[in-house]
């Protein structure tokens, strides 16, 4: 693929699947991000903090997908090549930790027992379809390579050191 059109298409993917789960759907569970803002000391400030860090990691993680890899995060246009530099040195699954952190980030912002709620669902359903789909299709698609990966680099929990072959 063509980096403008993985560029492209991974905006295009940003915007349906985390732009809806971390974005939409909060929006419409938090009355349009009309709740009052948490009134427990510290915690406005620590969801803004984490909305803020894992946007940016989420944006990293994509531009490392269109320009590293030359494929989209979305199935149907994947990535021609493993991506496994930047913050994919450190977590293999940076995108679903990234979307997981705004919502909570949100749940934090407005004490939303609803929007933790919400983002247990998502984290059950984003490890299953990490564990039942994308892990075989990588195996099966780089072979080695991402066996070799996946032994070196943690799932979700983010590794301070990274990892050396």
């Amino acid at each position: 693929m063509r980096p403008f059109s993985a560029i492209a298409g991974s905006g295009v993917f940003l915007i349906a699947a985390p732009g809806v789960v971390a974005g939409l759907v909060p929006w419409l569970l938090s009355d349009h991000w009309g709740l009052p803002w948490s009134t427990v000391p510290g915690f406005v400030l620590a969801g803004g903090i984490l909305i803020v860090v894992a946007a940016a990691v989420l944006l990293h993680a994509f531009a490392r997908f269109a320009l590293e890899g030359l494929g989209t995060p979305a199935p149907i246009a994947p990535t021609e090549k493993l991506v496994i530099g930047g913050v994919y040195r450190h977590v293999r699954n940076p995108m679903y930790v990234a979307v997981l952190s705004i919502i909570l980030g949100q749940a934090l912002l407005f004490s939303s027992w609803t929007l933790l709620a919400y983002a247990a669902i998502g984290a059950i359903a984003m490890g299953s379809f990490v564990r039942f789909y994308e892990e075989p299709t990588l195996a099966s698609r780089y072979g080695a390579d991402y066996e070799t990966y996946r032994r070196n680099v943690p799932g979700w929990l983010p590794r301070l050191t990274p990892w050396r072959d």
